[in-house]
């Protein structure tokens, strides 16, 4: 599923601009199912600016590829709508409205069924918020229906089709995932919904659950997860399809062209990996279709690993260590993150966003950026998020008799901090350890990483040594007073993320 997530460091190879505007987001859907092996894309209306005539646009000017690969069945449109908000729902509203007049455009053009039939809930923590949507839906369609058409069997059609998917995000609600989804689904089988017809998705989230606890519990939490959802629809009698989210970066999930096989034995169960776009456009264009390839070849081959309830609970505590420290060090680490994304490009026309950690709320009086922006600033410090309260976290594991576990269920662990190490600047940490404290925790995390996994965090290749110094450059940029530094400090921002293959 390709997604809007604007992450990429190098322009698209259709256009000569990195940065993609709402008008492009047309001309790349098109071309992406055209040429490329996606089965799905994501259109947000949840954190950007939104083509709300996304259905006039692609039927007139693809209508020959969609009369042969008909949406909603051979590939798919699908609608990230915002969160669940009982005081602001004017974007839900128009969302809901425009699925309505995009299956009244497929009836007047003669096509069997409505194009868009499922939406993307964010921020679910709870079953009342996906069936108040589904609730809010009914009566949407249902005024609708009264007021333009008596087609009965048209109606029935939209309602029968139409699904709410929840869009897990915090480590809580992964580890009790069943709390969410057993009533929910229980409600739909209630309604009289065959569910065995076409199976449940369930989203989950993978960069955001790092950013508000760190790499090694977004990892365990997921893997708890993919274990719980499929014992439940196991035991309710369907099947379940699970999505993940994930980025090029092992901070957002290392999914990219270059470590397909390892991502897929992580992430085993997963049946739809959200293709981003620094994994469209930071790799050569025959890597990427590929990876693709391998991608929907593969993935439905792992089987899901199933974490018993004593693990489950034990990488619960786990991962509550590791978030502990975790949040102490990004605390005092906001500033800084916040005034260095400030010169991080944006890549899409995004809207302020709500949300957790990384967004409108925080940890005390803390605010930071997105996930994307988050990872890039730190990135642009020679200072991988990766490794963040990992080192402490690890000793803490390996003290507590838990190392088993994590070996056990984050069996990328050392390739994913090997990975972010060819990009760490230890002589910025060094630099700024004697100045604040939070660094002097870092240079422990690293060489605790290092000791307790016997592994090495070093540049490898040349590209990680200039890396390494445009780190040098941003910094001692940051802390000048030159005129002018703000384009250079981008400038030097993206060609480091050129170099990684990824801005953040």
């Amino acid at each position: 599923m390709a997604t809007q997530h604007p992450d990429n460091a190098c322009a698209p190879w259709w256009q000569a601009d990195p940065f993609v505007s709402t008008k492009a987001e047309i001309d790349e859907l098109l071309l992406l199912f055209h040429e490329h092996a996606i089965d799905e894309y994501m259109w947000d209306w949840e954190g950007k600016y939104v083509d709300e005539a996304v259905g006039e646009k692609i039927y007139s000017q693809a209508s020959e590829y969609f009369s042969q690969h008909p949406l909603g069945e051979d590939v798919h449109l699908t609608y990230r709508i915002p969160a669940f908000d009982e005081e602001k729902n004017h974007r839900m509203a128009r969302a809901f409205m425009n699925v309505l007049s995009l299956a009244d455009l497929a009836r007047d053009l003669g096509l069997h069924r409505p194009p868009v039939t499922e939406m993307f809930l964010p921020l679910t923590t709870a079953a009342s918020q996906p069936i108040k949507v589904r609730e809010q839906f009914k009566k949407v369609a249902e005024y609708h229906n009264a007021v333009f058409h008596t087609d009965t069997n048209r109606h029935e059609m939209i309602l029968k089709l139409f699904s709410v998917t929840p869009l897990v995000e915090d480590i809580k609600s992964m580890f009790s995932i069943e709390k969410i989804l057993k009533p929910y689904w229980e409600s739909l089988l209630a309604e009289g919904k065959d569910l065995t017809e076409r199976g449940q998705r369930i989203f989950l989230a993978r960069s955001d659950p790092a950013l508000n606890s760190g790499l090694v519990p977004a990892v365990l939490a997921i893997k708890s997860a993919l274990s719980t959802v499929y014992a439940l629809a196991e035991e309710l009698g369907f099947f379940v399809y699970p999505l993940l989210g994930t980025g090029s970066l092992p901070f957002r999930g290392s999914v990219n062209p270059l470590y397909t096989e390892s991502f897929l034995e992580q992430y085993a169960g997963t049946r739809t990996y959200s293709i981003q776009s620094a994994f469209r456009y930071d790799y050569d264009r025959e890597q990427m279709e590929a990876a693709l390839k391998r991608i929907r070849s593969e993935a439905p081959k792992y089987a899901v690993v199933s974490v018993p309830e004593a693990d489950r609970q034990r990488l619960a505590e786990v991962a509550a260590d590791f978030s502990s420290i975790w949040s102490a060090s990004i605390e005092s680490l906001a500033e800084t993150i916040n005034a260095v994304s400030a010169f991080v490009p944006s890549r899409r026309e995004r809207l302020q966003h709500i949300g957790l950690f990384g967004y409108s709320r925080g940890v005390g009086k803390v605010k930071l950026p997105r996930a994307i922006k988050f990872t890039a600033a730190l990135y642009s410090l020679g200072i991988p998020p990766e490794v963040i309260a990992t080192g402490r976290g690890l000793k803490r594991a390996r003290e507590t008799g838990n190392m088993d576990l994590i070996e056990k269920y984050y069996p990328a662990l050392r390739a994913d901090l090997q990975h972010a190490g060819k990009y760490l600047n230890r002589e910025n940490i060094h630099l700024l350890a004697k100045e604040t404290s939070v660094y002097k925790d870092i240079e422990e995390d690293i060489g605790a990483i290092e000791e307790v996994l016997g592994i090495s965090l070093v540049q490898e290749k040349p590209r990680h040594i200039v890396h390494r110094n445009l780190t040098s450059t941003i910094l001692q940029r940051l802390r000048s007073d030159e005129l002018g530094k703000a384009e250079e400090i981008e400038a030097d921002i993206v060609h480091a993320g050129v170099l990684r293959r990824s801005l953040g």
